[in-house]
């Protein structure tokens, strides 16, 4: 939970949210410093849909229209607020059970549903390869392979996913970011499919709205698979349902995945918004950007995006920027120590390559100063 820094002053968090119905609703949450929880404001709030939060560390929350709305408690008409599932990384894989109730699962897991929906064969199952499908990376289509039993003592079957070896590998045993993705695409078809039951209960249609997070998208993925992710997760969504809207809301600190974004931005549906320190508050702002292709990731490093001065090792920029200072000094007459110039040619060669497109500028000034410069 985000806590507020200085107790003294009222910590406050604002939004603004669009609800199933086309309401519109500004909120605000306050910090009860007696309770030590974020109060919001009194009465029904809009109900923004089906809402899906993918943290980093790889724990989910959940809030769905269909089980965590209000309720009447008992014969009163007193409202009582369901909160929102949260679940660690543990329990997605292995389950959580319902609190106050532990004879009842509020989740079954990763590892058991996907068993329970391979053996059914249905359409979860169907939902689910389909999702591994596009969130695969290049060349190398992720699929479900035999349920495995991994110990003599352990009745549990575990699913295996093939990959590029074609050889089943139990899901437990996957890389972080096959995990990553296995979880991904777990959590949307789980959330989905427990909506639809309990919408089903309530003689509901589903909730015509989504609203998906994710922190840090590029967590534990190789490049080749940060390139490609944010296209898969578009695809992903909008094959859900043909009558739901989805909202992403992505962070990255990935200049592969701002790249890959190029292609799919639409301004007029699509928003940039950088976080960043602003030096003179000293106050963390979210500062909304106009999106410019770029065109590659080394650009977008150098962009307001990263604000990095090069994309090279440390040792490299600093000696490329020491040798431009003594060609600058040259070109304005200057004399240059050539001492200085011996080393900073050594240093150069112990970073550059003799191909590397600077050394035409180093040995130009050298002609033109009839020395090293």
């Amino acid at each position: 939970m985000a806590l507020p820094r200085d107790r003294q002053q009222t910590a406050e968090i604002s939004f603004s949210v669009d609800g199933e119905q086309r309401q519109e609703g500004e909120y605000a949450c306050r910090f009860d410093l007696e309770e030590e929880t974020w109060a919001g404001q009194a009465g029904r709030p809009v109900n923004p849909g089906l809402v899906l939060y993918a943290m980093a560390d790889g724990s989910f929350a959940l809030w769905d229209p269909a089980r965590n709305a209000w309720k009447r408690k008992g014969n009163r008409d007193v409202p009582k607020k369901i909160k929102a599932y949260v679940f660690s990384n543990q329990e997605v894989w292995r389950g959580k059970v319902n609190a106050g109730d532990e004879r009842n699962w509020l989740c079954n897991g990763l590892i058991r549903d996907w068993a329970n929906w391979q053996r059914e064969n249905g359409e979860a199952f169907a939902q689910l390869k389909q999702v591994l499908n596009v969130l695969s990376p290049d060349h190398h289509l992720l699929r479900p392979g035999p349920l495995r039993r991994l110990r003599r003592d352990d009745a549990t079957d575990y699913p295996t996913i093939i990959g590029a070896d074609e050889l089943p590998v139990p899901v437990v045993h996957g890389s972080s970011g096959v995990r990553r993705i296995l979880a991904l695409a777990y959590l949307l078809v789980w959330a989905w499919q427990e909506h639809q039951r309990a919408s089903e209960l309530l003689a509901k249609p589903p909730s015509p709205q989504m609203i998906f997070l994710i922190d840090e998208v590029e967590a534990h993925l190789h490049p080749s698979w940060q390139r490609r992710v944010v296209r898969a997760l578009l695809q992903v969504v909008q094959g859900l349902h043909s009558q739901t809207t989805v909202q992403l809301l992505l962070t990255t600190h990935s200049p592969l995945v701002m790249v890959s974004v190029e292609p799919h931005f639409d301004p007029d549906q699509d928003r940039w918004w950088d976080l960043d320190l602003n030096p003179a508050t000293r106050g963390v702002e979210l500062i909304q950007r106009d999106f410019t292709r770029l065109g590659d990731a080394n650009s977008w490093l150098r962009s307001e995006a990263f604000h990095q001065d090069g994309t090279g090792s440390l040792e490299r920029e600093e000696i490329l920027r020491a040798a431009r200072r003594a060609i600058r000094q040259r070109e304005r007459g200057e004399a240059v120590d050539s001492q200085e110039v011996q080393r900073l040619e050594q240093e150069l060669q112990k970073v550059l390559e003799g191909t590397d497109p600077f050394w035409s500028r180093w040995r130009f000034a050298e002609r033109q100063g009839g020395q090293r410069p």
